[in-house]
Protein backbone atom coordinates (compact mmCIF):
# COMPACT_ATOMS: atom_id res chain seq x y z
CA UNK A 1 0.00 0.00 0.00
CA UNK A 2 0.98 3.42 -0.73
CA UNK A 3 0.82 4.65 2.96
CA UNK A 4 1.68 8.36 1.92
CA UNK A 5 -0.78 8.45 -0.86
CA UNK A 6 -3.65 6.66 1.03
CA UNK A 7 -2.98 9.25 3.87
CA UNK A 8 -3.32 12.54 2.17
CA UNK A 9 -6.48 11.24 0.27
CA UNK A 10 -7.89 10.68 4.13
CA UNK A 11 -7.11 14.87 4.74
CA UNK A 12 -3.73 13.61 6.95
CA UNK A 13 -0.40 15.05 5.62
CA UNK A 14 1.80 13.31 8.17
CA UNK A 15 1.98 10.59 10.66
CA UNK A 16 4.80 10.35 12.70
CA UNK A 17 5.44 8.25 15.74
CA UNK A 18 4.51 5.35 17.89
CA UNK A 19 0.66 3.40 17.86
CA UNK A 20 -1.19 5.54 20.02
CA UNK A 21 -5.20 5.96 20.89
CA UNK A 22 -4.93 9.37 20.01
CA UNK A 23 -3.58 8.99 16.60
CA UNK A 24 -5.69 5.99 16.09
CA UNK A 25 -8.51 8.06 16.90
CA UNK A 26 -7.83 10.31 14.04
CA UNK A 27 -7.14 7.94 11.87
CA UNK A 28 -10.33 6.43 12.24
CA UNK A 29 -12.64 9.53 12.49
CA UNK A 30 -10.96 10.79 9.03
CA UNK A 31 -11.09 7.31 7.20
CA UNK A 32 -15.28 7.14 8.32
CA UNK A 33 -15.62 11.01 6.86
CA UNK A 34 -13.66 10.73 4.20
CA UNK A 35 -13.98 7.53 2.76
CA UNK A 36 -17.95 6.38 1.96
CA UNK A 37 -19.23 3.05 2.78
CA UNK A 38 -21.16 2.49 -0.62
CA UNK A 39 -22.39 0.07 -3.24
CA UNK A 40 -22.57 2.47 -5.66
CA UNK A 41 -19.80 0.54 -7.09
CA UNK A 42 -22.32 -2.31 -8.07
CA UNK A 43 -24.61 -0.50 -9.63
CA UNK A 44 -22.81 -0.76 -13.04
CA UNK A 45 -20.20 -3.62 -12.85
CA UNK A 46 -21.32 -6.12 -9.96
CA UNK A 47 -18.00 -7.19 -8.62
CA UNK A 48 -14.93 -5.97 -7.60
CA UNK A 49 -11.69 -5.99 -5.74
CA UNK A 50 -11.42 -7.57 -2.19
CA UNK A 51 -7.61 -7.40 -1.73
CA UNK A 52 -6.82 -4.08 -0.12
CA UNK A 53 -4.67 -3.08 -2.24
CA UNK A 54 -6.21 -3.14 -5.13
CA UNK A 55 -9.21 -1.24 -3.00
CA UNK A 56 -6.68 1.22 -1.72
CA UNK A 57 -5.88 2.45 -5.21
CA UNK A 58 -9.42 2.67 -6.12
CA UNK A 59 -9.86 4.87 -3.05
CA UNK A 60 -7.18 7.16 -4.17
CA UNK A 61 -8.52 7.55 -7.17
CA UNK A 62 -11.58 8.42 -5.96
CA UNK A 63 -13.49 5.96 -8.25
CA UNK A 64 -15.15 4.01 -5.06
CA UNK A 65 -15.34 3.95 -1.20
CA UNK A 66 -16.67 0.24 -0.26
CA UNK A 67 -18.32 -1.90 1.64
CA UNK A 68 -17.05 -3.66 5.12
CA UNK A 69 -14.45 -5.98 3.72
CA UNK A 70 -12.86 -3.83 1.33
CA UNK A 71 -12.96 -0.35 3.87
CA UNK A 72 -12.03 -2.47 7.27
CA UNK A 73 -9.33 -4.55 5.23
CA UNK A 74 -8.33 -1.83 3.80
CA UNK A 75 -8.30 0.06 6.94
CA UNK A 76 -6.64 -2.97 8.62
CA UNK A 77 -3.72 -3.17 6.13
CA UNK A 78 -3.15 0.59 7.02
CA UNK A 79 -3.16 0.30 10.68
CA UNK A 80 -0.57 -2.64 10.24
CA UNK A 81 1.77 -0.55 8.12
CA UNK A 82 1.81 2.10 10.63
CA UNK A 83 2.45 -0.31 13.30
CA UNK A 84 -0.90 -1.22 14.97
CA UNK A 85 -1.37 -5.23 15.88
CA UNK A 86 -4.77 -5.66 13.97
CA UNK A 87 -7.02 -8.64 14.07
CA UNK A 88 -10.08 -9.64 12.09
CA UNK A 89 -13.34 -11.50 13.15
CA UNK A 90 -16.47 -12.80 11.44
CA UNK A 91 -19.92 -10.53 12.52
CA UNK A 92 -23.56 -9.84 11.07
CA UNK A 93 -25.28 -7.23 10.88
CA UNK A 94 -28.88 -7.32 12.30
CA UNK A 95 -31.91 -5.07 10.60
CA UNK A 96 -35.55 -5.05 11.00
CA UNK A 97 -35.75 -6.91 7.97
CA UNK A 98 -32.64 -9.15 9.31
CA UNK A 99 -32.42 -11.30 12.08
CA UNK A 100 -29.53 -10.82 14.89
CA UNK A 101 -26.92 -13.96 13.63
CA UNK A 102 -23.14 -14.43 12.81
CA UNK A 103 -22.95 -15.35 8.98
CA UNK A 104 -19.82 -13.81 8.31
CA UNK A 105 -21.33 -10.74 6.42
CA UNK A 106 -19.76 -8.09 8.09
CA UNK A 107 -15.98 -8.08 9.05
CA UNK A 108 -14.69 -6.83 12.09
CA UNK A 109 -11.29 -5.27 13.68
CA UNK A 110 -9.87 -5.07 16.87
CA UNK A 111 -6.36 -3.15 17.26
CA UNK A 112 -4.07 -3.55 20.23
CA UNK A 113 0.01 -2.56 21.13
CA UNK A 114 -1.13 0.86 21.77
CA UNK A 115 1.63 2.69 23.42
CA UNK A 116 -0.49 3.82 26.43
CA UNK A 117 -1.18 -0.03 27.20
CA UNK A 118 -0.35 -2.92 24.52
CA UNK A 119 -2.40 -5.50 25.80
CA UNK A 120 -5.96 -3.43 25.36
CA UNK A 121 -8.37 -4.49 23.06
CA UNK A 122 -9.73 -1.32 20.61
CA UNK A 123 -13.26 -2.17 18.96
CA UNK A 124 -12.66 -0.32 15.30
CA UNK A 125 -15.44 -0.54 12.40
CA UNK A 126 -14.63 2.01 9.33
CA UNK A 127 -16.83 -0.55 7.61
CA UNK A 128 -20.23 0.07 9.36
CA UNK A 129 -22.13 2.48 7.64
CA UNK A 130 -23.65 4.88 10.53
CA UNK A 131 -21.48 3.05 12.78
CA UNK A 132 -18.67 3.70 14.67
CA UNK A 133 -17.17 7.21 14.49
CA UNK A 134 -13.50 6.60 16.62
CA UNK A 135 -12.54 3.26 18.51
CA UNK A 136 -14.26 2.04 21.10
CA UNK A 137 -12.53 0.01 24.38
CA UNK A 138 -13.31 -3.86 23.85
CA UNK A 139 -15.10 -3.80 26.98
CA UNK A 140 -18.74 -3.78 28.16
CA UNK A 141 -19.80 0.14 28.11
CA UNK A 142 -21.44 2.79 26.51
CA UNK A 143 -20.32 5.39 24.08
CA UNK A 144 -21.50 8.74 23.11
CA UNK A 145 -20.36 8.92 19.45
CA UNK A 146 -21.96 11.73 17.85
CA UNK A 147 -25.24 12.25 17.28
CA UNK A 148 -25.69 8.60 18.55
CA UNK A 149 -25.34 6.86 21.47
CA UNK A 150 -23.75 2.78 20.98
CA UNK A 151 -23.43 -0.01 23.45
CA UNK A 152 -20.96 -2.67 24.00
CA UNK A 153 -21.94 -6.04 25.91
CA UNK A 154 -21.43 -9.50 25.52
CA UNK A 155 -22.94 -11.31 22.78
CA UNK A 156 -26.19 -13.43 23.44
CA UNK A 157 -25.39 -15.92 19.95
CA UNK A 158 -21.86 -16.48 20.05
CA UNK A 159 -18.82 -16.08 22.00
CA UNK A 160 -18.05 -12.42 21.45
CA UNK A 161 -19.36 -9.25 21.58
CA UNK A 162 -22.79 -7.36 20.67
CA UNK A 163 -22.53 -3.78 19.58
CA UNK A 164 -26.09 -1.93 20.22
CA UNK A 165 -26.59 0.47 17.86
CA UNK A 166 -28.74 3.79 18.82
CA UNK A 167 -32.50 3.75 18.01
CA UNK A 168 -32.55 6.44 15.56
CA UNK A 169 -30.02 4.87 13.43
CA UNK A 170 -29.86 2.24 10.13
CA UNK A 171 -28.80 -0.55 12.02
CA UNK A 172 -30.18 -2.24 15.34
CA UNK A 173 -26.73 -3.83 16.31
CA UNK A 174 -24.20 -6.03 15.30
CA UNK A 175 -22.70 -9.61 16.68
CA UNK A 176 -18.68 -10.79 15.74
CA UNK A 177 -16.89 -13.74 17.06
CA UNK A 178 -14.18 -13.93 19.33
CA UNK A 179 -11.80 -15.53 17.05
CA UNK A 180 -9.22 -14.23 14.48
CA UNK A 181 -10.23 -15.23 11.12
CA UNK A 182 -8.08 -13.85 7.88
CA UNK A 183 -9.19 -11.84 5.32
CA UNK A 184 -9.60 -14.99 2.97
CA UNK A 185 -12.43 -15.93 5.25
CA UNK A 186 -14.62 -13.65 3.53
CA UNK A 187 -13.80 -14.50 -0.10
CA UNK A 188 -16.66 -16.71 -1.01
CA UNK A 189 -19.06 -14.24 1.10
CA UNK A 190 -18.04 -10.90 -0.99
CA UNK A 191 -18.35 -13.05 -4.46
CA UNK A 192 -21.80 -13.45 -3.48
CA UNK A 193 -22.81 -9.60 -1.63
CA UNK A 194 -20.71 -7.97 -4.59
CA UNK A 195 -22.01 -9.79 -7.39
CA UNK A 196 -25.25 -11.97 -7.03
CA UNK A 197 -27.94 -9.79 -8.49
CA UNK A 198 -30.09 -10.57 -4.99
CA UNK A 199 -27.92 -9.56 -3.16
CA UNK A 200 -28.83 -6.13 -1.03
CA UNK A 201 -25.88 -4.25 -1.65
CA UNK A 202 -26.39 -4.98 -5.89
CA UNK A 203 -30.28 -4.38 -5.81
CA UNK A 204 -29.61 -0.57 -3.78
CA UNK A 205 -27.17 1.80 -4.59
CA UNK A 206 -26.46 3.40 -1.01
CA UNK A 207 -23.45 5.76 0.89
CA UNK A 208 -23.10 6.53 3.99
CA UNK A 209 -20.60 9.62 5.60
CA UNK A 210 -19.89 9.41 8.94
CA UNK A 211 -18.88 13.56 8.84
CA UNK A 212 -18.10 15.31 12.72
CA UNK A 213 -21.22 16.96 12.89
CA UNK A 214 -23.64 14.62 11.43
CA UNK A 215 -24.58 11.08 9.60
CA UNK A 216 -25.13 11.44 5.97
CA UNK A 217 -27.32 8.00 3.87
CA UNK A 218 -28.06 8.23 0.18
CA UNK A 219 -30.78 5.21 -0.79
CA UNK A 220 -31.29 5.11 -4.31
CA UNK A 221 -32.15 9.10 -4.59
CA UNK A 222 -32.98 9.25 -1.13
CA UNK A 223 -30.58 11.88 0.96
CA UNK A 224 -31.05 12.45 4.23
CA UNK A 225 -28.35 13.62 6.88
CA UNK A 226 -28.78 12.99 10.88
CA UNK A 227 -28.16 15.77 13.54
CA UNK A 228 -28.08 15.12 17.52
CA UNK A 229 -31.97 17.16 17.19
CA UNK A 230 -33.47 16.71 13.71
CA UNK A 231 -33.12 14.74 10.88
CA UNK A 232 -33.16 16.28 7.04
CA UNK A 233 -34.39 14.73 4.15
CA UNK A 234 -34.40 15.77 0.34
CA UNK A 235 -34.77 13.88 -2.86
CA UNK A 236 -31.90 14.08 -5.83
CA UNK A 237 -34.66 13.99 -8.17
CA UNK A 238 -32.32 15.26 -11.42
CA UNK A 239 -29.44 14.05 -12.27
CA UNK A 240 -27.14 16.48 -12.14
CA UNK A 241 -28.20 16.85 -7.98
CA UNK A 242 -27.24 13.05 -8.24
CA UNK A 243 -23.74 13.26 -9.30
CA UNK A 244 -23.42 16.27 -7.64
CA UNK A 245 -23.69 14.78 -4.30
CA UNK A 246 -21.83 12.13 -4.76
CA UNK A 247 -19.04 14.39 -5.62
CA UNK A 248 -19.25 16.88 -3.27
CA UNK A 249 -21.01 15.10 0.04
CA UNK A 250 -19.67 11.45 -0.42
CA UNK A 251 -16.64 12.64 -2.24
CA UNK A 252 -17.40 10.06 -4.99
CA UNK A 253 -16.64 12.20 -8.13
CA UNK A 254 -16.40 8.75 -10.47
CA UNK A 255 -14.00 9.98 -12.78
CA UNK A 256 -13.53 6.54 -14.47
CA UNK A 257 -17.50 6.36 -15.67
CA UNK A 258 -17.98 7.54 -18.76
CA UNK A 259 -21.51 9.50 -19.92
CA UNK A 260 -22.86 5.79 -20.81
CA UNK A 261 -22.58 4.80 -17.23
CA UNK A 262 -23.35 7.18 -15.83
CA UNK A 263 -26.82 7.08 -17.60
CA UNK A 264 -27.18 3.01 -16.64
CA UNK A 265 -26.21 4.34 -12.83
CA UNK A 266 -29.48 7.18 -12.90
CA UNK A 267 -31.39 5.09 -14.46
CA UNK A 268 -30.81 1.93 -11.70
CA UNK A 269 -31.35 4.17 -8.75
CA UNK A 270 -34.25 6.16 -10.53
CA UNK A 271 -36.22 2.84 -11.00
CA UNK A 272 -35.43 1.87 -7.48
CA UNK A 273 -37.28 4.85 -5.78
CA UNK A 274 -39.77 3.82 -8.25
CA UNK A 275 -40.22 0.16 -6.83
CA UNK A 276 -39.96 1.75 -2.83
CA UNK A 277 -42.83 4.01 -4.19
CA UNK A 278 -44.60 0.96 -5.06
CA UNK A 279 -43.91 -1.61 -2.31
CA UNK A 280 -44.85 1.65 0.09
CA UNK A 281 -48.42 2.13 -1.74
CA UNK A 282 -51.08 0.56 -0.28
CA UNK A 283 -52.72 -1.91 -3.09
Amino acid sequence: MDTTAFLQRIGIDRYDGPPRLEALTQLHEAFVDQVPYETVQYQVTPGGPLDPEEVAKRIVARETGGYCFQLNGTFALLLTELGYRVQMYRGGVETVNRPSVIDGSHLVLTVSGLLEDPEREWLVDAGLGDGLRHPMPLAPGEAEQYPFTLRLRPSEIADGWRLDHDPRANLIGMDFEASPVSLESFTAKHAELSADPGSRFVRLASAFRRTPESVVVLRSIGLSETFADRVDNRLLDNRADYFAALADVFHLPLPHYTEADRDVLWRRVWAQYEDFLARATPS
